[in-house]
């Protein structure tokens, strides 16, 4: 029979209960080792990650959700139905957009598949005439942190080019990587000819389109072997402003005279007429998206976006605005509050409980065991420790 004061040295209980220097050794190492890696445990809001998906898109303008599903959407389901690492297949169509998501099967390599789909979808000869190129890609999940609004009576343009300014100063920081726009019609450049001049000078739209396309494009040319290595050549005649085409010559006569497209043509840099707009509290306004990407934290992103937001606000015109529409940081930091509150106020109570009944060194080793069980609290940081 085992006298009182000894202990069973079979088992990690009983060989801790006989060796008590070991066991506190092991709760400080535990404890202190929680502490030490806070700094390196990735903090988010939500869970990050990986989609096992590839998006094609079809921009059909114009067309019904009908005749996208008849013309584009069959069309691509048909070409890829053979590609080797596809579990699913779905199709939305709405008017003048058609999209194809593709889920593959576990363990797919994603980029191969990617490059799969585009091959298969590179040789479709039947989309409408009117269709754009197909966009093929990955689909990536982005950890959104912050949502900022440039609002005011301006001119959009006004707005875009202030927003474009933020956007570049934002991303001069080290905490700040990625930070997208939205609330912004795609850029436009009309070429506007009227009926006199197209009689004038026997003219048709389809002729100055095409003298337009013939001196605006960007292609290879292939290569030149020399003795002195491999030559390059490129086209490279793309023009992206409305100022650069109004040099592409329309006419030339005999005697050496141009007529450029400038002289008979306005030309304008605009936006893309359509019904989508971004307001806030009545405004015209611009949105910016701020990111989280690697290992940046909610919160230290949050703070450097808001250390650049008093600047720009000091700069900004008058009647123009900038403010926070969403922070996931604040939600963060309540939940890294909540559950530091909650710990520490449940270890104060167990310990209450039990010095109740038995003997405080008693109680406050039992205390001291249950974050060393479950030491996972001490690897939440409450804000001033997280920055």
């Amino acid at each position: 029979m085992q006298s009182p004061g000894q202990f069973d040295n079979k088992g990690a209980i009983g060989w801790m209960a006989a060796h008590p220097i070991a066991a506190t050794l092991m709760m400080i190492i535990f404890l202190v080792g929680g502490l030490l890696f806070i700094g390196v445990i990735k903090q988010e809001v939500f869970p990050e990650f990986e989609t096992d998906a590839v998006s094609i898109t079809v921009v059909y303008p114009g067309a019904s959700p009908e005749e996208i599903e008849n013309g584009v959407l069959l069309a691509v389901e048909d070409a890829i139905s053979g590609v080797d690492g596809i579990d699913e297949v779905n199709a939305t169509a709405k008017e003048g957009q058609g999209k194809v998501l593709v889920e593959a099967m576990r363990g797919t390599d994603i980029q191969q598949l990617t490059q799969d789909i585009q091959r298969e979808v590179s040789r479709i000869t039947t989309f409408p005439v009117d269709a754009e190129e197909p966009k093929i890609a990955p689909v990536s999940m982005h950890r959104q942190v912050l949502s900022l609004v440039l609002y005011g009576q301006t001119k959009h343009h006004d707005l875009h080019e202030l927003a474009e300014q933020f956007r570049e100063q934002l991303l001069q920081d080290a905490a700040i990587t990625q930070v997208e726009l939205e609330g912004i019609n795609p850029l436009e450049i009309s070429i506007e000819v009227s009926q006199d001049h197209l009689r004038r000078y026997q003219l048709s739209l389809s002729d100055i389109a095409q003298r337009i396309q013939n001196a605006s494009i960007d292609l290879p040319g292939g290569s030149i072997k020399t003795d002195g290595g491999e030559i390059l050549v490129r086209m490279k005649e793309r023009k992206d402003y409305g100022r650069e085409f109004a040099d592409i010559p329309v006419i030339t006569t005999a005697n050496g005279s141009v007529l450029r497209l400038g002289d008979i043509a306005s030309i304008k840099d605009g936006y893309e007429d359509s019904d989508y707009s971004a307001n806030f509290n009545g405004q015209p306004a611009v949105m910016m998206q701020v990111y989280s990407v690697g290992e940046q934290t909610p919160i230290e992103v949050s703070d450097a976006v808001k250390k650049h937001l008093d600047r720009i606000k000091a700069v900004l015109p008058e009647g123009i605005n900038a403010e926070i529409r969403y922070d996931s940081s604040d939600q963060y930091a309540q939940r890294i509050d909540l559950l530091v509150d909650d710990s520490i106020t449940g270890l104060i109570l167990v310990f209450i409980s039990l010095a109740v009944f038995l003997e405080l060194r008693l109680a406050f080793w039992v205390m001291m065991g249950i974050p060393t069980a479950f030491w996972e609290p001490f690897c939440y940081c409450p804000r001033w420790m997280c920055r």
